[in-house]
């Protein structure tokens, strides 16, 4: 664009970066240890240097100059209003018109999450804003972050309120409805009651501290969420105390901001930015486009960080250093911009900032960050390293950029991300079905587990929250941007388009009805259940009209991990030609067609296949390190270090090169080292073998650091110890034929059957207690009816030492949890008692099944079980693996 029409705020940024070249602008008071005195590492801009560019207004105004919040905008932007017309963009559709399809993994994450905001209490939840305004307190408060001494007190009462409007927009769950108008009622009362204007969990004496450059905990991060859960409530759900409450919020702040600036300088407003404010530019905007106030417009550009967006705007790739979801949030706010003034510029800067984090920063979940931070571009080996990867604010943040992007645009490959990062980065967040369950860090590294993530506490905030969460007394940040995400999945797959004839973009496959009012249609989105042994996932989308129904034109993605030439597409059984010019949208892959619609099915079978992605490293000898990825979906090997890990700190002990090196030596495709893993069939083979040990049940278990056979307690459910304690029995052997062997055995009886570990196929327990591939008869067993008689009990002789049987270690004192299996051989006087007990194993339904998208991969030491990440719960796994080939191996 034109130099003259570039705002001034980012001009004075040029101007600096000319004189200094790759000049890190930004700091954070809170998570750099020094406090910002510059002594990061990184590279900063000196006191006079950062005066060229920031002098903006004079240094200080007189005490009674006035303020005019038009003549701050133009000194700011050189623009005399609100710049150029804005765009015509996709308008998402209304998730009061969207439900999402019963059964799929989003209506059931949808669901959990209902229960979760369900469960939630207004009076705990506002407990430290009644007590911050001098109201009456009623029951207990919540603890974690949300505790009364809690720094952050207040944040997830914001999300609350944007999480259980956009639910209820998805639902209309009126019992949520009248839960959340609660809270806005109480906080309205807060509001009041200290009359003015001022609202938060905390005393306003935090932004006294935040003005004069001290460390607070980003008071503005939680104003940001309180602001955007009341503006949610307007919006989504029509409360109208919702608008009034956020206007008066923003008069107190804005008053607050012009006294900083005359009182210091426009300068000390950004140096107190050096913070997480979280997305206040991004509520402000959108509070203008309500009450088009010039005030709220000023406002939102005064929170446009100019550290950040400037180098952006030069295409300066120096995000390196900076914490990620402090500036996600502002860079969604510069989105905002240019859609409401129409500054082609921060479209330019939104653009450029996706291309650099997706092409340099991301791991193969589509997400970003590591230890909160972003690190030196294309070096992602050294951050799997450590297990704080991929902070699920970051996730939820990106997913905006993304589908913005989308909207502006068309174009397939920003929804193809947020299809990845929605699949692979939210969407195993939750744990299972359980309510209020989720975590902070999604691990990527070798070896590792959702519920051992983060790092050692350091006693700062965030002081490295890890690991699963409770609904009690966690609330970090990202239990509330987790129950946003989890309330919202409906918000990216329908887009409007007007025009004379009426448009639809269907980006995301999610099974799901849509109630198209503008057309007059209701369009039902189905998929078929994907299993690991289908080569076409299958999407069909029934379009009917309600009544006088008019033409309208229907785009749907066609994904970028499929084969455009071999997908296909029939509408009321009839093939469509896609590679025809009539049914491709100019805009990119979409499948466009328009008609008057009344009573159609078209059905898409898009190719579907195993791939791998090299993690972004550029260095060559981590060229090996690869991902696999099934279509849009993720997958991790189950796998395991030889030592015991309890706490992240630990989480590097007992790595082998055996754990994460997959074989394909010689392979000329994927399917040379990897095969489906037909579920169905398998899991009819799989059984958990228990015992009695006084009141407590034991499981025979396969020990993950040695493969050794131990007696463990009972574990709970979608625990690693699960996978330890389920066996195949007549194992299934993965060639690259994946033919099947044997047949499915409904219980473990018989002679010569083999048993192996869940999380090895193609492997088998010895008669020496050993973990082999392909051992041979040493692998043989023979299960006959239990020792001590009882109906369904079963022992497991030796097949090379006949009389001699697996047996639980102890004999008459009994066993502990974590004892070793042994060997007991009959006597010729005859079984004791004990002998018989010890040697007689409970068969239980197994503790552990095969997902329906399981595969099997070949080791240079072991073989892998391949599940989707987002599947896994605590389970230890490894994301990217080291392919060793034939030309490593010379």
């Amino acid at each position: 664009m034109a130099r003259s029409m570039v705002p001034l705020l980012l001009l004075c940024m040029a101007a600096a970066m000319e004189g200094a070249a790759a000049l890190h602008l930004c700091v954070d008071r809170l998570y750099d240890s020094t406090q910002g005195k510059h002594d990061d590492g990184l590279p900063h801009l000196n006191p006079t240097e950062e005066a060229t560019w920031m002098a903006l207004l004079p240094r200080k105004l007189g005490a009674k100059a006035e303020f005019d919040w038009l003549a701050l905008y133009r000194s700011l932007t050189r623009h005399a209003g609100g710049g150029g017309a804005p765009a015509e963009f996709l308008s998402q559709a209304s998730l009061h018109d969207i439900r999402l399809g019963p059964g799929s993994m989003y209506w059931q994450g949808q669901q959990t999450n209902l229960e979760y905001l369900l469960y939630l209490d207004p009076d705990r939840l506002t407990w430290s804003f009644r007590q911050q305004a001098g109201l009456p307190t009623v029951g207990e408060p919540y603890g974690g972050w949300e505790a009364p001494d809690g720094q952050l007190r207040g944040h997830f009462v914001g999300h609350y309120l944007s999480a259980s409007a956009h639910m209820w927009a998805s639902t209309h769950n009126d019992t949520l409805r009248e839960k959340m108008a609660r809270v806005v009622d109480i906080l309205d009362d807060c509001q009041r009651k200290m009359g003015t204007g001022y609202l938060s969990a905390y005393p306003d004496e935090a932004f006294d501290m935040y003005e004069e450059l001290s460390e607070a905990w980003s008071p503005y991060y939680s104003i940001h969420k309180i602001m955007q859960g009341l503006l949610d409530q307007y919006t989504l759900a029509g409360n109208r105390k919702g608008l009034g409450m956020v206007v008066w919020m923003t008069d107190y702040f804005s008053e607050r901001v012009k006294n900083l600036i005359q009182t210091h300088s426009i300068q000390r407003h950004w140096e107190a930015m050096n913070e997480e404010t979280g997305g206040l530019n991004d509520v402000m905007y959108q509070l203008y486009t309500l009450t088009k106030e010039q005030k709220h417009l000023t406002m939102a550009h005064l929170f446009d960080k100019p550290c950040f967006l400037g180098p952006l705007s030069l295409h300066g790739d120096d995000i390196a250093g900076l914490h990620v979801n402090t500036h996600i949030p502002v860079l969604i706010g510069a989105q905002k911009r240019y859609e409401v003034v129409g500054d082609h510029l921060y479209k330019d800067i939104a653009t450029f900032f996706f291309d650099v984090v997706n092409s340099s920063h991301t791991f193969a979940t589509g997400g970003t960050s590591t230890m909160e931070h972003w690190h030196d571009p294309k070096r992602l080996v050294d951050e799997i390293k450590i297990s704080s990867n991929e902070e699920t604010c970051t996730t939820y943040n990106l997913l905006k950029v993304s589908r913005n992007l989308f909207r502006w645009t068309k174009e397939v490959k920003y929804a193809d991300h947020y299809e990845r990062l929605l699949i692979n980065g939210i969407m195993g967040n939750q744990r299972g079905t359980q309510p209020g369950v989720m975590i902070y860090f999604l691990p990527m590294g070798p070896g590792r587990s959702k519920s051992i993530s983060g790092g050692p506490p350091s006693g700062l905030p965030p002081k490295n929250p890890g690991g699963w969460g409770g609904p009690n007394d966690t609330f970090w940040c990202c239990y509330g941007t987790g129950i946003e995400s989890f309330s919202k999945l409906g918000d990216t797959i329908y887009f409007l388009e007007e025009g004379e004839v009426p448009g639809l973009y269907i980006a995301q496959h999610i099974p799901s009805t849509f109630d198209w009012k503008a057309a007059g249609l209701t369009v039902v989105q189905q998929a078929k259940p994907l299993l690991s042994t289908d080569s076409y996932f299958e999407v069909t989308i029934s379009i009917s009209a309600k009544g006088d129904a008019q033409p309208a034109k229907v785009s749907v993605r066609i994904p970028s991990w499929t084969s455009t030439v071999d997908a296909t597409a029939t509408l009321n059984g009839q093939k469509l030609n896609l590679t025809s010019a009539a049914y491709r949208s100019l805009a990119g892959d979409f499948l466009t067609l328009t008609k008057l619609w009344g009573d159609d099915t078209l059905v898409l079978q898009f190719p579907i296949n195993l791939r791998t992605e090299a993690i972004k490293d550029d260095r060559p000898e981590y060229a090996s390190i690869q991902a696999v990825l099934f279509g849009p979906h993720l997958l991790a090997g189950l796998t395991h270090g030889n030592k015991t890990i309890n706490a992240t700190e630990h989480s590097n002990d007992g790595l082998t090169p055996g754990m994460w090196e997959v074989d394909a030596r010689n392979a000329t495709s994927t399917a040379d080292w990897i095969a489906a893993l037909p579920h169905q069939a398998i899991n009819s083979q799989l059984v958990t073998l228990t015992q009695q040990s006084g009141a407590q049940t034991f499981v025979l278990s396969v020990s993950a650091t040695d493969g050794t056979l131990t007696m463990d307690e009972m574990p709970a459910a979608g625990s690693d110890a699960c996978v330890r304690a389920t066996i195949v029995v007549d194992t299934y052997v993965v060639d690259s034929t994946a033919a099947e062997h044997g047949a499915a055995a409904p219980v473990l009886h018989g002679p010569n059957v083999t048993i192996a570990p869940f999380d090895r196929p193609g492997m088998a327990i010895t008669n020496g207690f050993e973990v082999k591939l392909h051992p041979g008869p040493e692998a043989l067993f023979n299960a006959v009816p239990g020792l001590d008689g009882l109906p369904g009990s079963v022992s497991l002789e030796l097949g090379t030492r006949p009389g001699c049987f697996v047996t639980a270690p102890g004999g008459a004192r009994g066993y502990r949890a974590g004892d070793k299996a042994q060997v007991g051989c009959r006597t010729s006087g005859g079984d004791d008692a004990a002998f018989r007990k010890a040697a007689s194993f409970t068969q239980a339904a197994p503790l552990r099944r095969y997902h329906p998208l399981s595969f099997v991969a070949k080791g240079t030491e072991r073989s892998f079980v391949l599940e989707p990440l987002r599947s896994l719960q605590d389970e230890f796994y490894t994301v990217y693996f080291n392919l060793v080939t034939a030309a490593a191996d010379s």
